[in-house]
């Protein structure tokens, strides 16, 4: 190992520097060097195993709405219904009746929520870019759902702990995410090339916040992670 000119650590015969950089959820952990590509670098956290892309390669709050303005999701799609029910099916069988949710990150047509209101559970929306109601944060969910939303968090540590605070004691938090583990091959994975993804969960990654919550975990398909709170028992993600 060398040390190059910034003072940083490089492997020898290269000129990249070794990056270490604090993990934007576990906060405690550091990321090492896992993955690079002429996009950008990634890191993975060797104490929660998230993998996430270096703060100095995040792109920008308009780049990041620009991407999602593109997006076609229309509430008469019935792919996108059946896409959405890996979610709600689940979920909904364990609800009873009249509980309250929040879809956090529902984008601009907030389909699941639909889904969820028209099967009679009341519903509260919220996204950073299309519907940002900080409100929302102050009221108490029997359950919540993150549907293809916290692979584009830069900060899921604050974020996931702020949607747990939300959760009333037994209800649920839903997190719909494609799982970087179980890859043959990192390089050839299509979800990392979205510019807007940038940071990856896996299922030790889930382990690791069922524990650090004390939380029931069951994952479904592969890429739905249901969390059950089982008391008033929280402690903050960075202690």
């Amino acid at each position: 190992m060398l040390i190059n000119q910034t003072g940083n650590p490089t492997v020898r015969g290269s000129s990249h520097p070794i990056e270490h950089a604090a993990c934007p959820l576990c906060k405690v952990g550091y990321g090492q060097d896992f993955f690079q590509d002429k996009r950008r670098k990634y890191l993975r956290c060797r104490t929660c195993g998230l993998i996430f892309v270096p703060s100095s390669q995040l792109v920008s709050p308009a780049d990041e709405k620009s991407r999602y303005d593109l997006h076609q999701n229309s509430s008469e799609d019935q792919k996108y219904r059946r896409f959405l029910s890996r979610m709600f099916t689940p979920l909904a069988q364990r609800l009873v009746p009249g509980s309250r949710g929040l879809d956090f990150g529902c984008g601009p047509e907030p389909l699941l929520s639909r889904m969820f209101e028209e099967a009679g559970y009341p519903m509260t929306t919220f996204d950073y870019f299309y519907n940002n109601v900080p409100s929302a944060f102050t009221e108490q969910y029997d359950f919540i759902t993150a549907t293809e939303v916290v692979e584009h968090l830069h900060d899921p540590g604050t974020e996931l702990d702020r949607l747990w605070d939300c959760l009333k004691p037994g209800g649920y938090l839903g997190i719909m995410t494609k799982l970087a583990d179980n890859r043959a091959d990192f390089s050839q994975w299509y979800y990392k090339n979205d510019k807007t993804h940038v940071c990856f969960f896996s299922q030790p990654t889930f382990d690791w916040l069922a524990a650090r919550w004390n939380a029931d975990l069951t994952v479904q398909d592969d890429d739905v992670a249901l969390f059950r709170k089982k008391s008033v028992y929280k402690t903050s993600i960075t202690d």
